[in-house]
């Protein structure tokens, strides 16, 4: 029987600062269905991303029994876990020490869960950002393939041909290209009807895993029904990429899973999250900058480990995605939140305040001020703009 091929990356992820009843929220809804799904189909696969912050977070909660049935799936080779940043920062924007720190922490994390031998083949970048930089520190920790938005090829959709193999020139790193018009569906139900269409080439989804149940609820049960089709096969990334044939050289552009052709043709690769015509971002950035030099500049400070801790948390993506007020059509709605956009402005002035060093004081006194312009910023935005 020709059979569909699916490889489906689904990405799990919470903010680090998140309350707990949001985590908890998703895992009901999603990861819970997700690796019990798994759990009730042995030949089915999936690739996975899972951020640091999020398991730490999910263990604190008491989910110790879906950690324990992801390491076992991992364990069966029915789950790939990939690397990737442990808060979730958008790595391009950020300095190389900030980019390896996440990466490093993240790896550690994920040994500490599923065992000191644990070595992920393949990167998955928040949001699927990225850079030429980027990709050569992946490929100095050993990663062998990196997952990237088609855009990412050549700055236009519908120019990949998902039967080849690609590969970055510069690094060698293998390349997986998500198709975006799949992957901005309810990817269980656009699979299901293509194989009661009789498509029977490869299709390749990545996706939040809160899409199967907390964002959309699939009440017709599709995503398990679809599990069970006999027309189906699944493969991890990996599993897909050693057997294609030989690999195409590339150099991709810099760009995001939510990059448009317009903003690439202005070099504005990461539009979302650092617009030079949105204010807030612009400072909000500031306020990371100095956050970054300032923390890194005080390693020994007494208050250190907690300054890092707050930074950490601050230069999460969601900070500056909230602020972006990009209305979103598909599972989604108004990017624009303004606690969440404070939750991460926070976080970031309290990296600043946290510093015991009277060498820190201009720098606080600095960050206190981009502080209180954000913040007012915001509410003036808010209030006038988009409260009803």
């Amino acid at each position: 029987m020709t059979k569909l091929t699916w490889i489906n990356i689904l990405h799990f992820y919470q903010p680090p600062t998140a309350d707990n009843e949001t985590v908890i929220l998703a895992a009901e809804k999603s990861y819970k269905r997700i690796i019990g799904a798994l759990k009730r189909n042995p030949k089915i696969k999936f690739t996975v991303n899972l951020a640091g912050c999020l398991l730490e977070k999910s263990d604190k909660l008491g989910y110790q029994n879906l950690i324990s049935d992801i390491k076992m799936l991992h364990d069966n080779r029915q789950i790939e876990l990939t690397g990737t940043a442990a808060f979730h920062s958008l790595l391009p924007l950020l300095p190389a020490g900030e980019i390896k720190r996440n990466i490093e922490t993240n790896q550690a994390i994920l040994k500490k869960y599923f065992g000191e031998s644990f070595s992920p083949a393949g990167f998955f970048s928040p949001e699927l950002a990225y850079s030429a930089g980027l990709a050569a520190i992946i490929k100095s920790y050993g990663y062998q393939w990196l997952m990237l938005d088609e855009i990412s090829a050549m700055g236009e959709l519908n120019k990949i041909n998902f039967t080849k193999s690609y590969r970055e020139k510069n690094t060698g790193l293998k390349i997986c290209f998500r198709s975006r018009a799949l992957s901005r569906s309810y990817t269980a139900k656009t699979i299901f009807n293509l194989i009661n269409g009789g498509f029977t080439g490869t299709a390749i989804t990545a996706t939040d895993a809160e899409l199967y149940g907390l964002r959309h609820e699939d009440h017709s049960g599709t995503f398990e029904k679809l599990l069970h089709r006999s027309e189906l096969e699944t493969k991890t990334v990996s599993e897909f990429l050693a057997g294609l044939p030989d690999e195409i050289a590339i150099s991709p552009i810099a760009s995001s899973w939510e990059s448009t052709q317009a903003e690439l043709k202005k070099g504005l690769p990461y539009a979302l999250w650092q617009n030079k015509n949105n204010k807030i971002q612009k400072l909000l950035w500031q306020l990371a900058e100095l956050a970054i030099g300032t923390v890194n500049g005080h390693q020994a400070d007494r208050n250190y480990s907690w300054a890092r801790h707050h930074l950490d948390r601050g230069l999460a993506s969601c900070t500056f995605w909230w602020a972006s007020a990009r209305d979103f059509e598909l599972f989604g709605g108004l990017a624009w939140n303004p606690d969440e956009i404070e939750r991460g402005l926070n976080e970031l002035i309290r990296s600043i305040r946290a510093l015991t060093a009277p060498d820190s004081k201009q720098a606080k006194i600095a960050g206190e001020k981009l502080y209180i312009k954000i913040k007012t910023l915001i509410w003036h935005k808010h209030w006038h703009y988009y409260w009803k």
